[in-house]
């Protein structure tokens, strides 16, 4: 698991918030309960709403937006929430406060459940790419020849081409996959494009590449396949991200 240091000890009120951006993209909230800190995500995951600016009470985090509300001990859902906050690994060395963060392919739906040495295998086969705001991943018509898992940042999906291209309506988080015609025959080509609405982070596989470490593997290359389809039907229902 990797270390990041977010920020300083002294920079946390007591009881109280502090929102850092990572230069990796991540957006990291960092709350110090009667002295003890923990950290989580930036951003509610109900709209994408700026936790920091939301309120602390030294035991709830409220969303300012839509009241959702978190246990900031273990980030379960309180009252109106609908999801829990996703819990850092937090560090404190010295005056330093750090994060530990596994390899966004553990936090991927498709791959949730595989034996630990076939995610390391993947793991090897996943290259790190960085993109600004407004950088495309992949554009309508692109090779298909890798998927991609987000680690930061978001991802929104645009349909069409040139002045027909619109928002398809929903954007992607930490651990969702995208690019899935990689993982498919017959689909050489993007149907869609993927374009970074802030900076973000993303693990790049190769998809046929992926699928010879799956096949090693029969029980878990079904179960990955069966997450797949209904990954692609819940994706087509609001017109596609391949």
């Amino acid at each position: 698991m990797s270390k990041t240091l977010v920020c300083k000890v002294a920079d946390v009120p007591l009881n109280g918030t502090h929102r850092v951006d990572l230069p990796s993209g991540l957006k990291v909230l960092v709350a110090n309960a009667e002295g003890k800190l923990y950290a989580y995500p930036g951003i509610c995951p109900h709209q994408d709403v700026d936790l920091g600016e939301g309120f602390f009470d030294g035991k709830t985090l409220t969303c300012h937006q839509h009241l959702w509300q978190w246990d900031i001990h273990s980030g379960s859902a309180v009252g109106l929430a609908e999801a829990p906050l996703e819990q850092y690994a937090l560090e404190v060395r010295g005056d330093d406060v750090l994060i530990g963060q596994e390899s966004a392919l553990n936090a991927c739906e498709l791959f949730v459940g595989l034996p630990s040495v076939l995610l390391a295998r993947l793991d090897k086969l996943a290259t790190r790419r960085e993109y600004k705001a407004g950088e495309y991943v992949y554009k309508v018509g692109d090779p298909a020849e890798h998927f991609h898992v987000l680690e930061a940042g978001r991802v929104e999906f645009l349909i069409g081409r040139d002045e027909r291209m619109s928002a398809a309506g929903f954007m992607l988080k930490k651990g969702e996959l995208f690019g899935w015609a990689a993982l498919l025959e017959k689909m050489p080509r993007r149907i869609a494009s993927a374009r970074c609405h802030e900076d973000s982070a993303v693990l790049c596989l190769n998809g046929a590449e992926t699928l010879k470490v799956l096949e090693s593997a029969p029980e878990s290359a079904y179960a990955v396949m069966r997450k797949l389809c209904a990954t692609i039907t819940r994706y087509l229902s609001v017109e596609g991200a391949t």
